[in-house]
């Protein structure tokens, strides 16, 4: 068997994608796939066509054709157990059989057509080794990954036992009445009291989040150097070369629902005086109903840029009637701060520490209350003659709660193709690499509280479970905010920003 070509053509014979195997012309190819819809005679059962110099071996798929073109003397049997093998791995990367599906994931098709064929002759695969082999798992980055993530803790265990040395340091040096070595933070020179010392090593520690690097700057002179990704005036100009040839150039995809950041944007005025207000929740809910477990934990931090506003106050307004634990930092005035709900350092004389994030209060909350779960997820998987009917919905029981970039990832079968949708809000993707269908929804709030989705697919109810959401909110689920902020002398106003954010750590159905 020599196989020449394999496209993926429309009715009228045009091509979408083709790859050949063999050294072919564009100008060929293209009057080949022309000629192959006229040499088609209808009524008959057969699936390939013949001329003078090639045969056609093709099949529907449902308004476009996979075309093989083979040479006369190939073998027809292995022609079409090859076209069978070719037209099963198309569903496994577009969802839906129709141009834009196929131009889009052009590249991705080409890729498993080479794992197919390899100069013209079949490669003994299956569909199973060809997702494999796209997938490019590489042992060598699993290794690299491994000795990196064990650097990291090593460097993490480090840092502690430096922290507990320095401590140590601070303390024998208040014993023995010295100065205290300026270690940051707190511990700034002129600052000798144990208050200002310890509040430093007591900050609560928080994991830091991962930050959204800022693109590099170019510089302004002249540079050959080659720069991988960057996509510079000799791109653009490749590309108006090809629409000036008339070519149609598909423009990207937005970003996949499962790459939602889930962290939100920084305010844009940041005041000498931020605050910041951070939830995480984490959830685990059964299938069948019942709250496994539930708990939110969030704090406060709070920075000052300016030396002038050091020494404040903050009023904190607490409406949240869920019992929650409320635990102030060791330097901040408790008996203030449960009477009056103001949050101060114990000695007014004292500023807080200038270009450096605080945390003075933290709350927690831990339930297994079902009427305290901010979004309900209720999967109902049934089989069916030819499956499973999937029917999932949600609803928003916190209407207070604006809820973005919401992403429902629910796990489907592998090789079994696409889902069919039924019913839909919202939008939807089939990552048939990581075998999961992403429901997305932008916004889900007091207007848009409950919506749902229907599906077909092969398998088991069991195949459709753990259930995992994400989202992220910049109202916190626990009613705790700053009103005001002021000077410990004379009680003036002070102007300060803020930014609340409620994101997932943990949300899953199982």
């Amino acid at each position: 068997m020599v196989l020449l070509a394999a496209a993926v053509c429309t009715k009228a014979g045009k091509a979408i994608v083709s790859r050949q195997f063999v050294e072919m012309t564009r100008t060929r190819i293209e009057g080949l796939l022309a000629a192959f819809p006229k040499l088609m005679n209808t009524g008959k059962q057969h699936t390939f066509v013949e001329t003078d110099s090639v045969r056609y071996v093709y099949q529907p798929l449902e308004k476009l054709y996979m075309v093989l073109i083979t040479t006369k003397n190939s073998n027809i049997l292995e022609d079409l157990e090859t076209l069978r093998l070719f037209s099963r791995v198309i569903p496994e990367y577009c969802r839906v059989l129709e141009e834009s599906e196929i131009s889009e994931h052009c590249f991705d098709l080409i890729f498993a057509f080479d794992e197919i064929v390899a100069l013209g002759y079949r490669e003994n695969v299956n569909l199973a080794q060809i997702r494999t082999f796209t997938e490019m798992d590489s042992h060598e980055e699993k290794v690299f990954r491994a000795v990196r993530e064990t650097q990291e803790r090593e460097a993490k265990a480090e840092m502690r036992r430096k922290a507990k040395e320095l401590q140590q340091a601070r303390r024998d040096a208040e014993r023995s009445g010295k100065k205290v070595p300026a270690f940051g933070g707190f511990g700034s020179a002129g600052m000798t009291s144990v208050s200002s010392g310890s509040i430093l090593t007591d900050t609560i520690v928080e994991p830091e989040k991962p930050k959204i690097a800022p693109a590099p700057v170019r510089p302004s002179g002249p540079s050959k150097a080659l720069k991988l990704g960057a996509k510079g005036k000799e791109v653009d100009n490749f590309v108006d070369k090809l629409k000036s040839e008339g070519e149609t150039i598909m423009p990207t995809s937005g970003k996949r629902g499962s790459d939602v950041s889930k962290v939100l944007p920084p305010p844009v005025n940041v005041e000498s005086v931020h605050l910041r207000v951070e939830e995480k929740i984490s959830l685990t809910c059964g299938r069948d109903g019942g709250l496994q477990n539930m708990e939110v934990l969030g704090m406060l931090t709070l920075r000052v840029a300016d030396e002038k506003n050091g020494r404040i106050r903050l009023i904190i307004n607490n409406n949240d009637n869920k019992g929650l634990q409320l635990q102030t930092h060791p330097n901040v005035d408790k008996k203030l701060f449960t009477s009056d709900s103001v949050i101060g350092l114990k000695n007014p004389e004292k500023s807080f520490p200038l270009n450096n994030d605080v945390g003075v209060l933290k709350w927690r909350l831990q339930t297994t209350d079902e009427s305290l779960i901010p979004l309900t997820i209720n999967c109902w998987p049934s089989e069916s003659g030819t499956g499973c009917d999937v029917n999932i919905e949600y609803e928003l029981q916190e209407e207070s709660l604006e809820l973005n970039d919401v992403v429902i990832s629910i796990p489907v079968p592998s090789g079994v193709g696409a889902p069919v949708i039924g019913d839909l809000d919202g939008e939807y993707k089939h990552d048939n690499r990581r075998n999961v269908l992403e429901w997305c929804l932008p916004v889900i709030d007091a207007n848009n509280k409950t919506g749902s989705l229907e599906f077909s697919i092969a398998g088991q109810p069991n195949d459709f479970f753990p259930v995992s959401v994400s989202f992220v909110s910049k109202r916190n689920y626990c009613d705790i905010q700053v009103t005001k902020v002021t000077h410990v002398d004379g009680d003036s106003s002070v102007r300060y920003s803020s930014e609340t954010s409620f994101v997932v750590d943990k949300y899953e159905i199982l």
